[in-house]
């Protein structure tokens, strides 16, 4: 009964997550498709779709033929040409990798948020670009990077508690390099059609470089503050928890009354009522 609802929301959050932010801002060139042959949203909105509808369907075997349907079915319905091959495997795959990642993460939290750093980096600066003014603009995109890291950091401690918060550091560490990551598929999208394959993988790598030291620079402050954000907001989670069950009673089901053998069935018996004196006997007639 389950996926009677699970699979159609998974069909409407892969959508939702990864492409209804461009839909519905208006697509460039004035285009009406849902998927538009974008390398960045092919790849970032693939996969940030895929991990939402894994985490909704949370069986890989169900979630991974079922996204990759979802993608070739879009890819059919907005009348793009089948013989671009290479952005349709690019879409295929990235949604395929996402809804791997999200469905593993219904197993494991850790899991589940190193799947979600690279979404929610990319989240985190879409808003802040239509602002003009540097006070707003660093204020905004502090706030959202901090509110993804913490948020980040929160769903790692979901299932284990603090034990899982050893993952912490390297979990901080992908959540920053996602923003690496994110920049370099930019780049690699806006390179000219006659640019070299090694002049176009020279660029990525430097644009994933440059990017985190300006996070660090402009936004330690608000990491920092993130932490110390997640810390109470597992500390809260795990006092709002009911208290583990007790363990199971391996006796449970046997009675408490000894078992006994027949020859000591005399225990069980009422004991006769004692006389000091013998009862006088009686002569025969």
């Amino acid at each position: 009964m389950r996926y009677l609802w699970s699979i159609p929301a998974a069909v409407v959050a892969w959508f939702v997550a990864g492409f209804s932010a461009t839909y519905l801002k208006g697509l460039p060139e004035g285009t009406t498709m849902f998927v538009p042959p974008r390398v960045d949203l092919l790849v970032l909105g693939g996969f940030a779709g895929g991990v939402l509808a894994g985490l909704l369907v949370t069986r890989v075997r169900i979630t991974v033929p079922l996204v990759v349907a979802v993608g070739a079915g879009m890819w059919w319905l907005t009348g793009n040409d089948w013989s671009d091959r290479s952005q349709l495997t690019t879409l295929l795959v990235a949604t395929a990798v996402g809804g791997l990642f999200g469905a593993l993460g219904t197993r494991s939290s850790v899991i589940a948020a190193f799947a979600l750093a690279l979404p929610i980096a990319w989240y985190a600066l879409r808003p802040a670009n239509q602002l003009d003014e540097w006070r707003w603009l660093w204020q905004l995109n502090g706030l959202l990077v901090a509110v993804g890291l913490a948020l980040v950091l929160y769903v790692a401690c979901w299932r284990r508690g603090w034990r899982s918060a050893y993952f912490w550091v390297p979990l901080a560490g992908f959540y920053l390099a996602s923003f690496g990551i994110v920049n370099a598929i930019r780049v690699v999208d806006r390179a000219p059609a006659a640019q070299s394959a090694n002049d176009t993988a020279d660029a990525a790598t430097d644009a994933f470089f440059q990017s985190c030291e300006p996070i660090l620079r402009e936004y330690g402050v608000w990491l920092v503050l993130a932490v110390l954000l997640a810390i109470p907001m597992v500390v809260l989670k795990l006092r709002a928890l009911p208290p583990p069950p007790p363990p199971p009673d391996p006796y449970a089901d046997r009675s408490n009354d000894a078992v006994l053998s027949d020859d000591l069935d005399w225990i069980d018996r009422d004991e006769p009522r004692r006389r000091l004196l013998a009862r006088r006997q009686e002569p025969a007639s």
